[in-house]
């Protein structure tokens, strides 16, 4: 995870960077949101969201392969071009806040601390993954990371994520809960039941809406009446913000003012990160619903690693510290590989473990 980030000097390219930041954010009318401020990263912590995002990306890339030999079995659904979001929100999240997510996890999973040789193990159905080999890729949780799912129903994760919620606020911890869904969800009747109980409790909830423009293969802009899905709280009085996901620090200074707010007590808050899956909605969609040249120059305009990379450039960051990160996490992630391979699969009696048995068969 990246370092908290230090104050330094501003520089020419920052003030520049900050500010296009803040013109990627459109806030849409609720309860009036509170401002709070964030200091700007520092080149350290911006080399740091770059490891953390390349990682998603090559560990992504990796999966895709092994699934393509049949090493993974099931279905897996990829994050590659959508790393900006949960990496630039865990790095303003609180220790002790809870993330909860749908079933394109493996990034969550990476950018809450949980390591690739227990992911990759589970993807690859071992013994040695986070759910001992019977979750697979959509089922992994971490307790000691506040990781809880991976969730393999379309929005069956936002009512647990008001759960958790509850939980923050009955234990007064000062936690606060990250619920994200897709734009494929929100149209779902259990989003807007979990909208109006977490804003009639006022729970520490910011609900995260992963606008990739495409629920499975159906475009938003034929699913989705109105095309602000982050004014679809204000019925209960939720604020809600329009943000550039392909951008890990317009995320940084978005996601702070919607967990300030959160962490005063005033409620939920609702954040539309707009995105871009690069690849199919899962590893078995060809995705003939858009064309290629569509990709393509969503990749070559606003890839949210290489805008970043092009930033630290800017600063003076010398290509060979960039080409050493790339190599480490490319040796990350061939570990992870080759620990899921060695890994043995299950023991068959694992079948009848963590199993919850009400009553007594007579």
């Amino acid at each position: 995870m990246a370092k908290p980030p230090k104050k330094s000097p501003k520089k020419p390219a920052a003030k520049s960077a900050t500010k296009k930041a803040k013109k990627s954010i459109k806030r849409v009318p609720g309860r009036p949101p509170k401002n709070a401020a964030i200091a700007r990263p520092d080149t350290d912590a911006m080399l740091g969201l770059y490891e953390e995002m390349l990682l998603i990306r090559r560990f992504e890339e990796k999966a895709g392969q092994l699934y393509g030999m049949g090493m993974i079995g099931g279905f897996c659904h990829l994050y590659i071009g959508q790393e900006a979001i949960v990496v630039g929100m865990q790095s303003i999240a609180k220790e002790g806040d809870s993330v909860i997510t749908s079933y394109r996890d493996h990034g969550h999973m990476l950018a809450c601390g949980m390591s690739a040789d227990g992911v990759m193990a589970e993807l690859t159905g071992r013994r040695d993954g986070y759910s001992k080999g019977k979750g697979g890729s959509m089922h992994m949780f971490s307790r000691d990371k506040n990781f809880y799912g991976g969730h393999g129903i379309v929005a069956a994760q936002v009512p647990i994520g008001l759960g958790l919620a509850f939980a923050h606020q009955y234990k007064e911890d000062g936690g606060v809960a990250l619920t994200y869904f897709g734009d494929g969800a929100i149209n779902q009747g259990q989003v807007y039941e979990s909208f109006n109980m977490a804003a009639l409790w006022n729970l520490p909830l910011v609900f995260i809406i992963e606008n990739n423009q495409y629920g499975m293969g159906t475009s938003v802009s034929r699913a989705a009446a109105g095309r602000a899905l982050a004014d679809r709280g204000k019925a209960y009085g939720i604020p809600g913000m329009q943000v550039d996901g392909m951008n890990v620090l317009t995320v940084r200074e978005a996601g702070a003012e919607a967990m300030a707010y959160c962490r005063a007590g005033k409620g939920p808050y609702i954040l539309e990160m707009q995105t871009y899956r690069y690849r199919g909605h899962s590893m078995s969609d060809p995705a003939k619903y858009r064309t290629r040249e569509e990709v393509d120059a969503m990749r070559k305009q606003r890839d949210p690693i290489d805008t970043l990379r092009e930033l630290l450039a800017s600063e003076g960051v010398e290509n060979d510290k960039i080409k050493t990160i790339d190599a480490e996490v490319k040796a990350v992630v061939s570990k992870a590989a080759d620990f899921a391979q060695a890994s043995p699969e299950p023991d068959p009696a694992e079948l009848w473990t963590d199993i919850l048995i009400e009553g007594r068969a007579s």
